[in-house]
């Protein structure tokens, strides 16, 4: 019998994006939105690490559903910005920012940087909630630098500057089935389906 996740997001592409990568690893996995997730107060992600405000959002939601429920929180984290833009990075240029308003401040902020100074990683952090009780959480991370100009037109968010060495593209110019295999909520979501079957 497949295992059920309730996904806490109300993101179309999301849950898209990880039923592409349960199917890729071959392990049945019956992946939904949560129903009722636009009905209760958002979760706020003002913890200080990706962790805690993965595990917290699963938690806010596992009432709506006795079923398990998986959340998540990634980011962008450059080192020599302090670690920003890091947990704010949806709202690193404020609440209503547009993706090229983020990337426009974080290269801003880059200016003068060379060499080590532009390396940077991607962080993801799945929780798995089932009734009030942690299962897992699990981080994944992928390194690369930041670009003085955006590359590529598809993927989202910082993918254009992200570039990725062993691949030598952006993340924006990474086929679908490139980004599943090397980005960071693809080595998560893999590990977790790793250990999953023995969760549920």
């Amino acid at each position: 019998m497949a295992a059920k996740l309730f996904l806490a997001s109300s993101n179309p592409g999301k849950l898209n994006e990880f039923r592409v990568l349960a199917a890729n690893a071959g392990l049945e996995v019956e992946l939904d939105l949560l129903r009722g997730f636009d009905s209760v107060p958002a979760f706020e992600e003002n913890a200080p690490t990706f962790a805690e405000n993965s595990l917290g959002k699963a938690l806010h939601y596992s009432y709506l559903t006795k079923e398990a429920v998986i959340a998540d929180d990634s980011g962008l984290v450059v080192p020599s910005l302090d670690g920003r833009p890091g947990v704010q990075s949806a709202r690193y240029a404020g609440p209503d920012a547009t993706n090229s308003q983020r990337i426009e401040k974080l290269l801003g902020e880059m200016q003068g940087k060379a060499g080590q100074e532009r390396r940077a990683h991607f962080v993801c952090t799945l929780s798995v909630v089932w009734q009030d009780r942690a299962l897992a959480v699990i981080t994944a991370r992928v390194d690369g630098e930041i670009l003085v100009s955006q590359r590529g037109s598809g993927g989202f968010g910082y993918d254009p500057v992200f570039f990725f060495p062993p691949l030598n593209k952006t993340f924006a110019e990474l086929t679908a089935e490139e980004k599943n295999r090397h980005s960071h909520r693809g080595k998560a979501f893999r590990r977790l389906l790793s250990v999953l079957p023995d969760m549920l």
